[in-house]
């Protein structure tokens, strides 16, 4: 089978879903800079872990990683080697291509066995087919692009050790702040998100989208319009510059469905979508729609809710 390498970070469900895409094409060799990701690697079927000792690789930014995964790339040949789609990931992967002059495909849905990728364009109003023309296939894999499903083994543990070379050290990471839980689910990694929009219309009336999703268990997240507005802090944003989600139910309330918004929840499983206003889009690609108020709507959805706990 083909080879193919996957860094794993220790960020949960998004890295899941890439390695269980990973396995579908080929034999898994995971990279993991830490015992948690190569647990995850193991959990979900890596057949092999190169597990990467690399004292203070976390005090800068990305360029001594991205030196470690250009070694491993360069030594291993892969047919694919893939990276979640976040921030970090694509940072790692533009390295890696540029320094081993090698094609790179962002953001991808889906891959066939011959490197053909499958990719969103304009919120998912075009679907792309693009395969890479140099080198082996670099792509990033875009949040919610397959269902993560464990395949537990005892994968092959080789060991590579690494030193932070001066040349990495340009962008130094002077503090990291670790924002507390609390008691909902992460948003990227819920199951079920409940959202508000510019039409919740204030800050304090965002406490009727949070009772909904706690009696559903579920996240809360924002639009764009909600967050810019101040109702509600710009880390719940759910969009192409928020975070991307793709739950099973994801409930948008006084959403009207910009492009920009659609890009980051339209691989939900189930989309609900309760607006006033019957020509909003959003409801061009819920699978549910409550045209009314939100505030006459929910409240029932809430009572109904309780009902059944």
């Amino acid at each position: 089978m083909t080879d193919i390498l996957v860094y794993v970070p220790n960020s949960g469900k998004h890295a899941a879903e890439v390695l269980t895409l990973a396995r579908a094409l080929g034999d898994v060799s995971a990279i993991a800079f830490d015992d948690a990701a190569a647990a995850l690697a193991g959990e979900y079927g890596a057949a092999k872990v190169y597990r990467v000792e690399a004292p203070g690789v976390d005090d800068y930014f990305v360029d001594p990683k991205a030196a470690v995964l250009i070694d491993l790339a360069r030594s291993a040949n892969p047919g694919f080697f893939l990276l979640p789609s976040t921030d970090e990931g694509k940072a790692l992967a533009a390295r890696v291509a540029v320094a081993l002059d090698n094609g790179l495909m962002t953001d991808v849905s889906g891959l066939d066995a011959d490197g053909t990728a499958t990719q969103d364009a304009f919120a998912g109003a075009t679907v792309v087919k693009s395969k890479s023309t140099k080198g082996f296939t670099l792509a990033t894999v875009k949040s919610g692009a397959t269902e993560p499903a464990p395949a537990p083994g005892s994968p092959a543990t080789e060991t590579v050790n690494a030193t932070v070379d001066s040349a990495d050290q340009r962008v130094k990471v002077a503090q990291r702040v670790d924002e507390p839980a609390g008691d909902r689910p992460a948003l990227s990694e819920a199951r079920i998100v409940v959202s508000g929009g510019r039409g919740v219309g204030s800050a304090e009336d965002f406490a009727l989208i949070e009772k909904v999703a706690d009696a559903l268990g579920g996240a809360v997240g924002a639009s764009r319009a909600a967050t810019d507005s101040g109702y509600y802090p710009h880390k719940f944003q759910v969009g192409q510059t928020g975070t991307t989600v793709s739950p099973q139910l994801y409930v948008a309330a006084g959403i009207s469905g910009a492009i920009q918004h659609r890009a980051g929840m339209q691989t939900s499983r189930v989309i609900v979508a309760v607006n006033k206003d019957a020509d909003a889009p959003i409801f061009g690609m819920a699978d549910f729609g409550v045209v009314g108020d939100l505030f006459q709507v929910l409240p029932q959805a809430l009572e109904e809710i309780e009902k059944r706990k």
